[in-house]
């Protein structure tokens, strides 16, 4: 895929979908064959928006960064795992000549030349100002603690739910401190109905679908930060089994309830009986789930 028109080659230092970190250095070494049968210079740009505050504080050997001789710029967002509210992020190039002077920006108007790369307008610099004491107060070892704490929490949700028996892990052991998980079992509710559940006990757990060619995967998603302790991880698991149960016993009910129906019409001689499908089965079930959920929805977060 990799031409004379490519700019550059892009890694993920940790998906939005399932937190896994793109293999940067397998990257780099087909690309520098590639560069040699060709006589091409294609660079690589890492968008390490959230990798870029934990690999190198727990996983520091993992080869991603500058280490690799095609790796040219790397982009991190500050208020991600930088743990400074939104609105800061910067990119770094490896060297002043890897950054096209056709792309900076020169600006004179407050008494002397200013060369920019970014957008020029009145903000804020509460955001950088921040991110610099963060980094000061907490240092190497600081931001190394609080992301083995994040990723031995996350480990310890993982734990909880494969316990349960009942959801598959799709997320990753090496990358950004996320649990994505789907259920084993979805023919009678899904994960769009757990997520909905989730919010009467005051979680707010994403659900949604995988990217073409995996439509057909449908996920929850627990982004860990610092703040999510031990005590919450398993506080969700025991919030999840209690949805899981509700959800089982509405089943039951109205499947039940089908049964006996179905059951009284096939003893009425003169009832013309018509099975119903296991569509038509499941959209009562679904129906009944949601007057459940509505009849118990709170006003507010619990």
């Amino acid at each position: 895929m990799v031409d004379e028109n490519t700019i550059c080659v892009a890694a993920i230092l940790g998906s939005t979908l399932n937190g896994e970190f793109e293999d940067v250095k397998l990257l780099n070494d087909l690309l520098v064959e590639k560069n040699k049968e060709t006589g091409w210079d294609t660079p690589i740009h890492v968008d390490a928006a959230s990798g870029g505050f934990i690999a190198p504080f727990i996983y520091p050997e993992l080869e991603w960064d500058f280490r690799l001789p095609l790796v040219k710029s790397i982009n991190v967002s500050g208020h991600k795992y930088g743990l400074v509210y939104a609105g800061v992020g910067w990119v770094i190039w490896r060297t002043k000549e890897d950054l096209p002077e056709e792309l900076i920006f020169h600006i004179n108007y407050l008494g002397a030349d200013q060369p920019t790369f970014t957008l020029n307008f009145s903000k804020g610099s509460s955001q950088i100002i921040a991110q610099y004491y963060q980094l000061i107060r907490l240092g190497y070892e600081g931001y190394r603690n609080i992301m083995e704490n994040c990723s031995e929490n996350a480990l310890v949700l993982k734990e909880g739910l494969e316990k349960t028996g009942r959801f598959n892990i799709v997320s990753k052991d090496i990358g950004v401190p996320l649990v994505a998980f789907s259920l084993k079992d979805n023919t009678h509710h899904n994960e769009f109905e757990i997520s909905d559940s989730l919010r009467r006990f005051g979680w707010i757990v994403p659900a949604y679908t995988m990217p073409p060619n995996a439509q057909h995967v449908t996920v929850l998603r627990v982004v860990i930060r610092e703040d999510f302790s031990r005590t919450l991880a398993e506080r969700l698991v025991s919030d999840i089994e209690k949805v899981m149960h509700e959800l089982d016993a509405i089943t039951a009910r109205v499947t039940s309830k089908i049964l006996v129906t179905e059951e009284k019409k096939e003893n009425d001689v003169n009832v013309t009986v018509v099975k119903k499908t296991e569509l038509e089965t499941q959209r009562e079930i679904t129906d009944a789930w949601k007057k459940f959920v509505k009849a118990r929805k709170t006003n507010g977060v619990c």
